[in-house]
């Protein structure tokens, strides 16, 4: 008798069935740089989208990242809740563009699970475009693999790859850091998207469906992380000829203590006032639950703070406010001082 693909786990017809309704779902994303063709093999993007390209970047360099989400899905997963992890993905790529100054293109998504849920491929789908219109970058295209036997039916995985553009003048390298200047912070929405292997062991055998502050404990945990790609650009935009901007840093996997130091030029430190900033419930929780402690904590978790720019003390409190009018309840919570190149978390008082 002969063996087809779909006796061998791989169903193409319930991954066409989802083609059309991501086709819609991308082209909310789409702006005048998008190129589309009629066959699907590769994305197209035209840089020069208009006259101000040519005053706006001299000498155009492109920026690149790539990331996933890690084992959040597995709570998504256990919730079956699918529709906001495609945020998550493409909050991990941008964010991490956004702190060479770049702004983010477009981006590429891959979906990797065991059976075609066609419900279940376009809710993902939903996330990554979702994504992408809060990161104003245009989701370009990307891959759906289905791998029986590799990923159980129900499981998945995801990768995501952003492409951003940067003038190389404006490039941000930490180099012009200097004692004195001031750490602003952007609040997280909670986890983010890193930490969640100690989550899932201080949660070992919990009901994830149990109240939390008003919600089910684990929509608490698979709230998106934040994109923080319109405030950024805004101010970029704002204070590209005072260049007050001179280092971001993404607060992801090592948290404030490990990633903050990435930007630092050697002589420089920083010391954040614990306290300046308001801390969600579920740190608190999670760090009384599995006695944690807490310089584990800050080296896990990013403790409420998605994001940290290093700003000129002159600027800080106008860069405040322009991220505040955008949205983001930013605040000073640190300054750089001399010292060995590390983060100094200062004991609320």
């Amino acid at each position: 008798m002969p063996t087809t693909y779909k006796q061998a786990g791989v169903d193409q017809a319930a991954k066409d069935s989802a083609i059309d309704g991501i086709l819609r779902m991308m082209r909310r994303t789409y702006d005048p740089g998008v190129l589309e063709l009629p066959w699907g093999f590769a994305g197209l993007y035209s840089l020069k989208t208009s006259s101000l390209f040519d005053r706006a970047y001299k000498h155009p360099v492109l920026v690149s990242c790539t990331d996933g989400v890690g084992t959040k899905l597995r709570i998504a997963q256990k919730m079956g809740k699918h529709d906001t992890v495609g945020i998550d993905l493409v909050a991990m790529s941008v964010n991490d563009l956004l702190c060479t100054g770049g702004k983010p293109l477009f981006f590429l998504d891959y979906i990797a699970l065991g059976k075609a849920d066609p419900g279940l491929i376009l809710a993902l789908a939903k996330g990554v475009t979702d994504g992408c219109v809060q990161a104003g970058c245009a989701l370009l295209g990307g891959e759906t693999a289905e791998m029986p036997g590799v990923y159980p039916e129900g499981e998945y995985d995801l990768a995501g790859f952003a492409v951003g553009i940067v003038e190389k003048s404006k490039i941000l390298d930490g180099s012009t850091v200097r004692p004195g200047d001031e750490v602003v912070a952007l609040p997280s929405s909670g986890l983010h998207s890193n930490g969640f292997s100690l989550v899932r062991k201080i949660l070992e055998g919990r009901d994830l469906n149990e109240p939390f502050g008003g919600a089910r404990l684990g929509d608490v945990l698979l709230r998106p992380t934040r994109i923080y790609a319109k405030a950024v650009g805004e101010v970029l935009k704002r204070y590209k000829v005072k260049k007050a901007v001179k280092a971001i840093a993404n607060v992801t996997g090592g948290g404030i203590v490990e990633n903050l130091p990435r930007v630092l030029p050697a002589g420089c430190a920083v010391e954040i006032r614990e306290g300046a900033w308001s801390l969600p419930p579920i740190f608190g929780h999670l760090e009384r639950l599995g006695e944690v402690p807490r310089d584990e904590m800050y080296r896990v978790f990013n403790m409420g703070v998605g994001m940290l720019l290093v700003v000129s003390p002159y600027s800080a409190a106008a860069i405040v406010k322009t991220l505040r009018r955008c949205g983001e309840a930013a605040t000073v919570v640190g300054t750089v001082v001399k010292g060995a190149t590390e983060v100094r978390i200062l004991p609320k008082e």
